[in-house]
């Protein structure tokens, strides 16, 4: 039960998340947004939903039960998508898995942008840690959000040169 939970409360907000993008994509196109050359979003795209799998894997081989560690997981996998949610709702219409620039954008300052420059990526961080952490992933934790962290390193450098030529 506790795994079904997990994988539950891990794969349907992002499920949600690809439907929002998808709609916002579609606006953003119509309205002439350009994506940058170079961006690693197809292999975010496989990464991200992988990095999850192979946590609540090695939950699972563990046989991960709810105990203290699990609610700490938890807290900081919650706390993450809040920031996440935040910063969402914070560019609206211009929030996608993609880097789409459209006419005249410039960066946001609302928000969490207020004080973070990035707090989209802050929050993936902390969901991969706050899952890691949950599924008590000692041998899988730290390489795969490193992974990931790695990648939106790149995609961070993308989408603030293709905001600044903008």
């Amino acid at each position: 039960m506790t795994l079904s939970l997990a994988f539950a409360c891990v794969f349907l907000p992002m499920i949600a998340e690809a439907i929002v993008s998808a709609r916002h994509d579609r606006a953003l196109r119509a309205r002439g947004a350009i994506e940058p050359e170079g961006d690693v979003y197809k292999v975010m795209q496989l990464v991200y939903p992988s990095c999850f799998l192979i946590l609540l894997a090695e939950g699972a081989l563990r046989g991960v039960r709810w105990d203290a560690v699990m609610a700490v997981g938890a807290a900081i996998f919650v706390a993450a998508k809040a920031l996440k949610y935040w910063a969402i709702a914070s560019l609206g219409e211009r929030w996608t898995f993609r880097v789409l620039v459209p006419p005249g954008s410039t960066p946001t300052r609302r928000g969490p942008y207020r004080w973070i420059n990035h707090p989209n990526y802050v929050a993936v961080a902390g969901e991969l840690a706050g899952a890691a952490v949950a599924m008590h992933a000692v041998g899988s934790g730290v390489p795969v959000t490193a992974v990931f962290m790695f990648l939106m390193w790149r995609r961070i450098a993308i989408e603030d040169n293709a905001l600044a030529r903008r």
